[in-house]
């Protein structure tokens, strides 16, 4: 099944915890949003990971399923995926 995972994290260790995890099941698509596809048991692993580090009082984690034909019906414009902050750039 694939998800959306949106996520508003207070705290900034946590929030990189938790963008690191999400990293584990799929692809940033935004700088808070990360689509990931994933069966029943690893989508209950995510879960679990994520609430570990999220404080609950203070954050948020969202998963919205995306069946197929919602997926058909996206649209994009511009830039489809977020370019990765954490990844390292040589400019010559």
């Amino acid at each position: 099944m694939r998800y959306l995972a949106i996520y508003d994290i207070a705290d900034p260790r946590r929030l990189n915890r938790v963008a690191k995890i999400l990293k584990d099941y799929g692809i940033r698509v935004q700088q808070s949003k990360f689509e990931i596809d994933v069966n029943q048991m690893r989508f209950i692993e995510l879960q679990a990971r994520i609430t570990d580090e999220i404080d609950e009082a203070e954050d948020g984690v969202k998963y919205i399923p995306l069946c197929e034909r919602c997926r058909q019906k996206t649209e994009v414009i511009g830039q489809g995926r977020c370019i990765d902050q954490d990844h390292e750039f040589v400019i010559v």
